[in-house]
């Protein structure tokens, strides 16, 4: 199994509102994807943070399941809307398990 871990930063004019917006469409794309394990997304509470505002975590079943994922229509939409509302950068994690 491959664990996608993705975390999100966001600019200042970025509403509360939107990442919450964000974090409704990453689990949307459960029911648009195959080879999908389990999938969480969610609001970063932490304190140590570092600017980071919304962490996504897939657990796929395989590497074919992954490479499915980038290209696929459902995630370049979210991927436009994350751009949309003001995405600073992203830190992406694979991992096998």
């Amino acid at each position: 199994m491959i664990d996608h871990i993705v975390l999100v930063k966001f600019s200042e004019s970025t509403t509360q509102e939107q990442l919450t917006e964000v974090v409704e469409r990453f689990k949307a794309l459960r029911s648009h994807l195959t080879g999908i394990v389990d999938l969480q997304a969610g609001l970063n509470f932490s304190e140590k943070n570092q600017g980071y505002q919304v962490v996504l975590s897939v657990r796929f079943e395989d590497r074919a399941a992954l490479e499915a994922y980038g290209p696929n229509p459902e995630h370049q939409a979210v991927a436009a809307y994350i751009r949309e509302v003001g995405r600073v950068d992203s830190i992406v994690v694979d991992i096998e398990v």
